[in-house]
């Protein structure tokens, strides 16, 4: 009766290890919303980092995150290292290329909980007087997180701090 649970067992894990190792190894998450505002006054609260994090739903998950700016406050070279709590990690995150007032591209390099570069794309399309605002991410998937990815959604994990950093853009951008 053991033998035959302990076979179980391990064939199971072996599945399990099989399944994981099969997934996809890149992922991508995205979101968009509509905001009553113009590209022009919603594009300097993405391409200039000090003002990025006023609304960025990472830097609320942890108010006693350290935090260094480096290089221009704006445009490409501006950077923000962090070192949070287990929800925000340890990493950067680096404007590489801005196309006023249309797109922002940053690179998001994580050290821990898991390392990782990953490829942040803000794109701004006008439409009429609103603009529709698309926050995606995209990145390479190790084992690691591929088996992770079997029990937690990470699509809708990040998703959701997505929509929440989306919505208090929106907020931000749509005052008067």
């Amino acid at each position: 009766m053991i033998k035959t649970i302990s076979i179980v067992v391990v064939l199971a894990l072996a599945a399990l290890l099989l399944y994981a190792a099969v997934r996809p190894d890149t992922f991508s998450v995205q979101r968009s919303l509509r905001i009553q505002a113009p590209a022009e006054k919603i594009h300097p609260l993405i391409a200039d980092l000090h003002r990025f994090n006023s609304w960025n739903p990472y830097d609320r998950k942890d108010p006693s995150m350290k935090g260094r700016y480096r290089g221009p406050a704006a445009g490409p070279g501006a950077a923000y290292d962090f070192e949070g709590n287990s929800q925000v990690g340890k990493g950067s995150i680096e404007i590489v290329q801005v196309q006023a007032p249309r797109q922002v591209t940053m690179q998001l390099r994580m050290i821990e909980p898991m390392e990782g570069l990953n490829r942040v794309d803000f794109t701004l399309a006008p439409q009429g007087d609103a603009t529709e605002v698309t926050w995606a991410m995209q990145g390479r998937s190790p084992f690691i997180a591929r088996l992770i990815g079997v029990f937690v959604d990470m699509d809708a994990m990040i998703g959701r701090d997505f929509e929440a950093g989306l919505a208090g853009l929106k907020t931000l951008a749509e005052r008067p």
